[in-house]
């Protein structure tokens, strides 16, 4: 028999319980609407703020090619703060002093949200921000949510970051493209893997221009007092000139930069009556970048004996071969020290057939002090350190300096 269907009170109540939770739901999702709008619309007036916003990424050089464009900028009158990522963030304030950021929890790119507000109220006419994300989707929300640049710098496409950009150096490239403006600017030293940055340039309207070292770059890489890259130096010295300011002040105002905590800065380190020259090359991590380091160093080495050490990471044994290789190949040190477990077997291979340079093995469980009392034993040395710096690294050269005898 069909009839009206009863609903009993059991069901009413179930019916209204539904009602309400869709009802409150739906209120929360028009809240947290209406917020997410009003928090855009108050970063967009920050950004207002801001005249020129000058994004840096790419995968080696980033801390450096901050610090000199804001002191190029300085040097040409514009009022400039700048950012530093990494393991030792700093604040590079107007008057070109570092402040430094202390972080009470793991890295974040939301703390650039923060940053550029605080920015904001300084009234700055430029502001330099190094990019701080390293998985793809994240490069494009710094950029395009966050940043929102007026200039896009990148300093180079290196093979770093692989496990979250890729293993090619097409998927590296591709990835750093997340950060090109859009209708805006992109200025690179990048001269082997543009075609991904060019697309997306194309894609978004935006004008590539590649920077190049000129005979005054060379001339400035002699007065400064760390080592710089002449790449490095060309890219700055090309965004201050979009920025309105001529070479040669640029240039002059970048001698006078203060270096990042990891610039690369030679030591003199007093072992007894033995004085050795040292390099931490830790922080370059790649071998591409440690070989150009490695070219840039070599007339300045003072010493006949090199000696190499590297400190590996278990969890990075292709690295490591790449290294031990780049080692024996291309340095030809009179000795060579690894820290490491479970060496790959390519070590030995390479002893063999590069028999005049000394092997030295530490394992991981090796203190600092330990390599350090080997080095000792090794007269007017030249020590190049390079792998990895977090961590152990970072206590390795912290003891060392300990024995620097030039400041």
């Amino acid at each position: 028999m069909n009839g009206p269907r009863l609903i009993s009170k059991a069901g009413l109540f179930q019916v209204g319980r539904e009602n309400l939770i869709v009802i409150f739901l739906s209120s929360l999702l028009g809240i947290l609407l209406v917020y997410g709008f009003y928090e855009y619309y108050q970063h967009y007036q920050v950004l207002i703020n801001i005249p020129a916003r000058i994004h840096v990424n790419g995968s080696r050089g980033k801390s450096s090619v901050t610090r000199l464009i804001a002191a190029g900028l300085r040097a040409g009158g514009i009022r400039t703060l700048a950012k530093t990522t990494g393991s030792a963030p700093r604040v590079i304030e107007m008057d070109g002093n570092d402040r430094v950021i202390h972080r009470l929890r793991s890295a974040s790119i939301g703390e650039q949200v923060k940053l550029l507000r605080a920015f904001a109220q300084k009234k700055p006419d430029a502001v330099v921000i190094e990019c701080m994300a390293v998985m793809p989707q994240y490069q494009w929300v710094a950029e395009h949510r966050m940043v929102q640049s007026t200039i896009g710098v990148l300093t180079n496409v290196r093979p770093d970051h692989i496990e979250e950009m890729g293993p090619l150096m097409d998927d590296i490239a591709h990835s750093l493209a997340n950060t090109v403006p859009k209708n805006g600017l992109m200025i690179t030293s990048e001269t082997h893997n543009l075609e991904p940055i060019r697309a997306r340039a194309k894609k978004l309207g935006t004008i590539i221009k590649v920077a190049t070292p000129e005979k005054d770059v060379y001339e400035t890489l002699k007065k400064i007092p760390f080592l710089e890259h002449d790449d490095n130096i060309a890219l700055a010295v090309k965004v201050c000139e979009e920025m309105g300011v001529d070479r040669k002040t640029a240039l002059d105002g970048m001698v006078h930069a203060k270096p990042d905590p990891g610039a690369l800065v030679l030591w003199n380190l007093k072992f007894g009556d033995s004085i050795s020259q040292f390099l931490s090359a830790f922080a370059a991590n790649d071998p591409l970048s440690t070989l150009k380091i490695w070219r840039l160093i070599q007339e300045r080495i003072d010493s006949e004996s090199i000696t190499v050490f590297l400190n590996s990471r278990h969890d990075r044994r292709h690295r490591t071969k790449q290294l031990m290789k780049l080692v024996y190949e291309h340095i030809h040190p009179h000795a060579f020290i690894v820290r490491g477990d479970n060496l790959p077997p390519e070590l030995s291979i390479l002893k063999k057939k590069y028999p005049k340079t000394m092997l030295f093995t530490f394992p991981l469980s090796a203190s600092p002090e330990e390599v350090i009392e080997h080095l000792k034993t090794i007269h007017d040395n030249f020590i190049f350190g390079i792998g990895n710096i977090v961590g152990w690294g970072d206590e390795f050269v912290a003891q060392l300096k300990g024995y620097r005898v030039n400041g």
